[in-house]
């Protein structure tokens, strides 16, 4: 079955929902899980293994995107790992590299989402 628009929507709601979830912890709202930084349990991770790389594994985009969702999770985790040390403005100024791989990972889903 095709990808549709829609599933495109839900991946980048995903990352939505990563970014709230981190800007939370940063921001002494929630506690980190340690589940928040995990593929298997990243609700973005989970889209690309489950709906994504079955249709698409092949075109160097969804690589990509695995990559930069990785690196959106490690640099996630460090984020909080900086917070635990004190250094929450430090810590808070590091969203913006979490802003810049989303907005890279978008980039290669809308190259997927174009060619679907």
């Amino acid at each position: 079955m095709e990808l549709t628009a829609l599933d495109f929507q839900q991946a980048r709601v995903k990352q939505v929902l990563f970014k709230s979830r981190l800007r939370s912890v940063l921001y002494g709202v929630r506690e980190a899980e340690p589940s928040l930084f995990t593929m298997q349990d990243n609700p973005l991770g989970q889209w690309l293994n489950a709906v994504l790389k079955p249709q698409y594994s092949h075109r160097p985009e969804v690589a990509g995107i695995e990559r930069l969702i990785r690196q959106t999770l490690d640099t996630g985790q460090s984020l909080v790992r900086q917070h635990q040390r004190g250094e929450m403005e430090q810590a808070r100024a590091g969203l913006e590299q979490i802003e810049r791989l989303a907005s890279e990972i978008d980039v290669l889903l809308t190259t997927v989402e174009r060619s679907a």
